[in-house]
């Protein structure tokens, strides 16, 4: 017998539960550590629980046993296989359990569960779609220095190039290129050091810069340019006809999505909802779909 349903959205900076009664009625939310598959997956599941047992603790209920709970998790990783299958074999006991990327449980909530499209651009980039068929779609997403762009780790990595490229008078110090020295250092060795040991998030902490250096700084807004380009490219070949509506999502698209062609702006719409909500509907769907099979 399956009490309650449970909705995971987990990345690399944190966890977070939604736990919801199977009759409807919300429980309450937790919070927890990373959960992306990536750092571990021992890791995953401890957060995973932790962040189920503050949702519950929040409320003033006990824990109830795995066994009477079917639980749904977007997580980051989740579309290398291995990971996902040694995640899944981790089940510490739950009546039903599924995993989906972080990306399609964000697009599952942004349109409660029905067609649609979501751009998302954050530390990185990607676009999904659910069609009206049920059939699914994804582009970009390949990860930092690969892909990624318009997101936040590839505005912050054109912004380095830029700044080396300025440090070695190829090209004219700009103030982008001032931020960068005083982010990552102003000498050779100090930013080879940098670059040599920072990854994705190190560089997206840079976009905060190419937006503040914009209004004075045509480099700085020649990459914003770009970056809105390539999320634009993204939306375009996902739906390349525009049928379905279109969310942006994560903090660099929803700075850049008034700055999209008009064309685009007239599909944009809210998300109605996050990644742990979009997760919580593939709970329940994953209950009804055991129901029906019994």
């Amino acid at each position: 017998m399956v009490d309650y349903l449970i909705g995971i959205d987990g990345g690399g900076s944190g966890t977070r539960a939604l736990v919801q009664h199977v009759h409807g009625e919300t429980v309450g939310t937790g919070s927890a550590g990373p959960s992306a598959l990536g750092q571990g997956i021992p890791q995953a599941w401890e957060n995973i629980q932790a962040a189920v047992g503050r949702a519950f603790e929040g409320a003033g209920l006990p824990v109830p046993p795995w066994k009477r709970c079917a639980l749904a998790a977007g997580l980051s990783g989740v579309s290398h296989a291995p990971w996902r299958e040694a995640f899944l074999a981790g089940n510490p006991g739950l009546a039903r359990l599924d995993a989906e990327t972080d990306s399609f449980t964000m697009l599952l909530g942004a349109h409660a569960g029905q067609p649609g499209v979501i751009v998302i651009a954050g530390t990185g980039s990607i676009a999904e779609a659910l069609r009206a068929d049920g059939s699914r779609a994804t582009v970009g997403g390949w990860g930092f220095r690969v892909d990624d762009e318009g997101s936040g780790g590839w505005l912050g990595l054109q912004a380095v190039r830029h700044g080396l490229a300025a440090f070695d008078g190829r090209v004219n110090a700009s103030p982008l290129a001032r931020r960068v020295w005083m982010h990552c250092g102003d000498e050779r060795e100090s930013l080879q050091d940098w670059c040599q040991l920072s990854g994705q998030f190190e560089f997206a902490q840079l976009a905060r810069a190419v937006f503040e250096c914009e209004a004075g700084d045509p480099v700085a807004a020649g990459l914003l340019q770009q970056a809105t380009a390539a999320l634009e490219d993204l939306a375009l070949a996902i739906d390349p006809r525009g049928r379905l509506p279109l969310a942006i999502a994560g903090s660099i698209g929803e700075r850049l999505a008034p700055r999209m062609r008009p064309a685009l702006r007239s599909r944009l719409v809210p998300p109605k909802a996050g990644a742990a909500e979009g997760a919580l509907t593939l709970a329940r769907r994953l209950l009804e779909e055991t129901e029906e099979a019994l």
